[in-house]
């Protein structure tokens, strides 16, 4: 009697770490385009906006990469990208493609923050001895539209440690600290610099924890409140003074401080991350979300001195031709544009010119692409060649839009939007749009799957919309926008939680039944 005793309890405790394995928490915030209409109007900034699908749009957003790609070959260089104060970086303006909305603190406080792959640290303007300012005619717009639209009590905020009830200093014995060569003593402020040379652009202050607030996204609303250790900004020069990142930035690499790094730690998540990019500029970010069962995955290629969301590609395919080309690739939801270097860009570019069947347009100097198209009144998009890849592990990752379209008084002209590089090879947000794409650091996989990113659990209640009139980052030529938004429509009609969730309930299920129907037979 008493084994079997025993057996039973062992099997219960079994079923109840299964469970608990299984229903793992995905919180979720919402993404903003920089250059979407959304994001135009908040910032107010409309007189000197690029227009959607000019040579100007474009060529902002791939100067923006050139100067990006700049900071993540400093980063690559160094063991940790902020160590002593001594990471350079060439970015003139650090305008960064995605914002989100945040709240840290008791009570808390909202955030607006910009998103970055590219780096560790999340930081707000806190204690500001110069920070940008938080009213103004150029925040008007910003604070109307996120009052009526996305959060109702919303101000653009700093940060202040002394009112919030759950701040803790972080001193210069904490692990975390990485300049302590930089502290007065062991028990000290920890301080932290992050300085961007080209620009003259900084931040710096001391590192603090407090509570991050975050809510489930499956099932019941679960409201969480997770410690968080992040940037006292109180020290702000260049880019940081004016529209780019005005309100903080959240740094989502690989290093330990990162927040995602730290929700994993906590055991609150599942260590792993997904980022949905929609064709209008809006999208999801979803912390915990390990993708689902039938989403395609390649290893990363770790570098434990640095490590980041690098990947290796074997093969590429334009339209019927097979490319034999291998070369690693960081995956970059921060980069506009793909960008890759010899013999990868002239193989693959010379492919796609010979499948073209478009007359060739001269390169236009303001934009950096070299295969450009004028596009036919009847174009259709079966005359733009195809294009995928083919990862390590074999799996294909197919380009939903590989080119741009750029449109004038007098033309349309459409590119392959892949720009020649000096350096390093990156896989940009073109590429990724139309898929969800998950950054499992816990099995150092990425995963995709093509996904619409308005078809998630409560997605209804945002009021952004897909607007038929936008121009994407890269279309299919001759399909336009109407196309984009009509292919989000067949895409999955469940969110990355819910497909989870199906699939943990579905396999507890089965084990709970075998192991009820065993301990039955055992007993009798």
């Amino acid at each position: 009697m008493r084994s079997s005793s025993k057996l039973t309890f062992f099997l219960l405790i079994t079923i109840w770490v299964f469970s608990k394995t299984c229903n793992g928490r995905v919180f979720t915030f919402k993404m903003h385009h920089r250059f979407s209409d959304s994001f135009k109007n908040w910032s107010g900034l409309t007189k000197n906006w690029p227009e959607k699908g000019s040579f100007e749009y474009y060529a902002a957003l791939a100067h923006r990469d050139q100067m990006l790609r700049g900071r993540r070959l400093s980063d690559a260089d160094a063991s940790l990208a902020f160590s002593d104060g001594n990471s350079t970086f060439r970015i003139s303006s650090l305008g960064f493609l995605h914002y989100t909305t945040v709240e840290l603190g008791t009570p808390g406080v909202k955030f607006m923050v910009a998103l970055d792959t590219g780096s560790d640290l999340f930081w707000v303007p806190c204690d500001c001895s110069r920070c940008a300012p938080t009213h103004g005619a150029s925040y008007a717009s910003v604070i109307r539209q996120l009052k009526e639209h996305l959060v109702q009590d919303f101000e653009l905020s700093i940060y202040n440690p002394r009112e919030s009830s759950t701040s803790k200093k972080v001193t210069c014995n904490n692990d975390m600290c990485a300049q302590r060569n930089r502290c007065l003593g062991t028990f000290s402020s920890c301080p932290y610099i992050v300085s961007y040379v080209s620009a003259q652009t900084s931040t710096s202050g001391i590192l603090v924890k407090d509570v991050l607030h975050l809510t489930t996204e499956d099932g019941g609303r679960e409201f969480v409140e997770a410690y968080v250790t992040f940037g006292c900004g109180q020290v702000q020069s260049g880019s940081f003074l004016d529209i780019a990142a005005p309100n903080g930035l959240f740094g989502l690499g690989m290093e330990k401080i990162s927040v995602p790094s730290v929700l994993s730690r906590e055991g609150l998540i599942a260590d792993s991350f997904s980022m949905c990019f929609g064709h209008d500029g809006i999208g999801r970010i979803s912390f915990g979300d390990k993708g689902s069962p039938d989403q395609e995955e390649t290893p990363f290629n770790v570098n434990p001195a640095h490590p980041t969301y690098n990947v290796t590609v074997t093969q590429a395919r334009v339209g019927t031709m097979l490319i034999d080309v291998e070369f690693t690739a960081l995956f970059d939801s921060g980069t506009s544009f793909t960008y890759m270097v010899d013999p990868a860009y002239s193989r693959v570019s010379e492919k796609f010119h010979s499948l073209a069947r478009d007359k060739w347009h001269p390169p236009d100097p303001r934009i950096p692409f070299e295969y450009c198209y004028d596009m036919s009144p009847d174009a259709n998009a079966s005359l733009v060649p195809s294009m995928s890849l083919t990862m390590k592990g074999g799996r294909h990752f197919t380009v939903y839009d590989p080119i741009i379209v750029i449109s004038t008084q007098n033309e349309i002209v459409y590119c392959l939007a892949v720009v020649k590089s000096t350096e390093l090879n990156i896989i940009g947000q073109n590429f990724m749009t139309g898929y969800r794409v998950v950054f499992d650091r816990e099995k150092l996989v990425l995963g995709w799957k093509k996904f619409d990113c308005y078809d998630v659990e409560d997605y209804n209640n945002f009021p952004l919309q897909p607007h038929a009139s936008m121009v994407p980052p890269a279309v299919a030529a001759g399909l336009g926008s109407n196309s984009s938004a009509g292919s989000a429509k067949e895409a999955s009609n469940k969110s990355p939680s819910s497909i989870a969730s199906t699939y943990c309930y579905s396999l507890t299920s089965v084990f709970t039944s075998l192991i009820s129907v065993f301990l039955i037979c055992f007993l009798l």
